[in-house]
């Protein structure tokens, strides 16, 4: 955590009123609480403005809508807050990448969702460095123009900064990534805030984090105890002052997301937390209804390409075992 932590404290007023007051969610600062902008010296430097510049690349001529300039930087991100909803899918390879792209999103995360959505592994732990560079890479090749997210997977994070700071580099370098996601609050936020100052945009990822499910005993919603909404607060403020340009808040009880929305300056992307947010993110397979197993309460699917796919490959077998049965006889 910043040094001047305990001197924000002294002007800024974060506590807690015990009673929700106008219908506001325990555990989250009323409006009349809520910080300034310019309160805060790190929120106030130009980080992801300055590290943006060198990622920034032309405009996609598969761009959806050609009176809408494209997102191609973390810093054309931090300008949508507060205009329209901003918009994020996952992707893993280069079709997938392609069609979603041309759907005109802002940005594409090339997830460590990867490991139970293609690669058949139970949780996202398997998922390597090595694989998260072999995927975002192919999203890429197809994706010159597109703002390009990938994940850190399991343990990166945990380990020396060192090896932090060469397994972002790689995803940047060899994957082709314009930024790295990383779960964590508190606990992450000195580092993300030294690869911000090497010239490394950080997306942070609060709420749910999948990569350490197994050690909150499974999938659950987060902020719904006063205690864990101003915990989720602390983690929020904590990422926004190490600099990282938006925020993920996965499964997150929609009115602590709405109001988190509310108090950082960074753009909060729900995903399963709400339409209170700045934006949403889905896994795009789960949104075609394409899933080897079961697909979270909160998505709705527009399609069932289970059942599409599966009937499509059924048809062209029985075709051809007709086909060869006919010339046989």
């Amino acid at each position: 955590m910043p040094t001047n932590q305990n001197s924000k404290k002294q002007t800024i007023d974060r506590k807690v009123s015990t009673t929700p007051q106008n219908g506001q969610d325990e555990g989250i600062p009323s409006g009349s609480q809520s910080r300034e902008k310019g309160s805060s010296p790190k929120a106030n430097r130009p980080k992801n403005e300055r590290k943006s510049k060198p990622f920034e690349k032309s405009r996609s001529k598969h761009s959806p809508n050609e009176h809408e300039p494209r997102t191609r930087t973390t810093l054309d991100l931090l300008k949508l807050k507060g205009k329209r909803g901003i918009v994020g899918l996952t992707a893993y390879d280069a079709l997938l990448g392609r069609l979603v792209s041309d759907a005109g999103v802002d940005f594409i995360l090339v997830g460590d969702s990867v490991g139970t959505t293609l690669l058949g592994h139970p949780t996202t732990i398997p998922v390597t460095i090595q694989d998260m560079i072999h995927h975002t890479a192919a999203v890429r090749r197809a994706n010159p123009d597109c703002l390009l997210v990938a994940d850190l997977p399991f343990g990166e994070a945990s380990l020396s900064f060192d090896r932090l700071l060469e397994s972002a580099r790689s995803l940047m370098q060899q994957g082709g990534a314009d930024a790295v996601k990383i779960e964590g609050g508190r606990d992450v936020a000195d580092d993300i805030e030294k690869l911000v100052l090497t010239g490394i945009p950080v997306l942070g990822h609060i709420g749910l984090l999948p990569q350490t499910v197994k050690a909150i005993g499974g999938y659950r919603k987060f902020g719904s105890e006063r205690e864990e909404a101003e915990s989720l607060y602390t983690d929020a403020i904590a990422l926004e002052e190490a600099g990282c340009f938006a925020l993920v808040a996965e499964m997150v009880e929609a009115s602590v997301a709405s109001e988190l929305a509310r108090q950082i300056l960074p753009p909060l992307i729900g995903i399963g937390s709400g339409d209170g947010c700045d934006g949403q993110i889905l896994v795009t397979p789960d949104l075609l209804g394409l899933s080897l197993g079961s697909i979270p309460s909160f998505v709705k699917p527009k399609l069932n390409l289970n059942q599409v796919i599966s009937r499509a490959l059924s048809e062209y077998v029985i075709d051809v075992k007709k086909r060869k049965k006919s010339l046989s006889s």
